[in-house]
């Protein structure tokens, strides 16, 4: 079943490569979507995917990479009726 959700990360998460090793783990989990700054220092994104690959991107976010230091991850569900198909082609980083 494909799951999509929307995420944000709090803490030390911009500076530290967050959104290109997000990029990277969401590739090697086959997830779809996209991440991007925000002006408050944390970081949002939007995720889609088969559920169980879903569950382990949400635990790599509250590591994230060597030099992050997370002290917050929101996740929540987009869709209580999920779509069987992917709303992205890719999973991208957003300026």
């Amino acid at each position: 079943m494909i799951k999509v959700i929307s995420f944000r990360v709090r803490g030390r998460v911009q500076g530290v490569g967050f959104r290109y090793s997000a990029k990277c783990r969401a590739e090697d989990l086959s997830l779809t979507g996209w991440i991007q700054n925000r002006p408050d220092g944390d970081v949002q994104g939007c995720a889609s995917g088969h559920v169980n690959r879903i569950e382990a991107f949400g635990d790599w976010l509250w590591e994230g990479p060597t030099y992050a230091n997370v002290t917050h991850v929101q996740i929540d569900e987009i869709d209580d009726d999920p779509v069987q198909s992917s709303p992205f082609a890719v999973f991208e980083i957003r300026r």
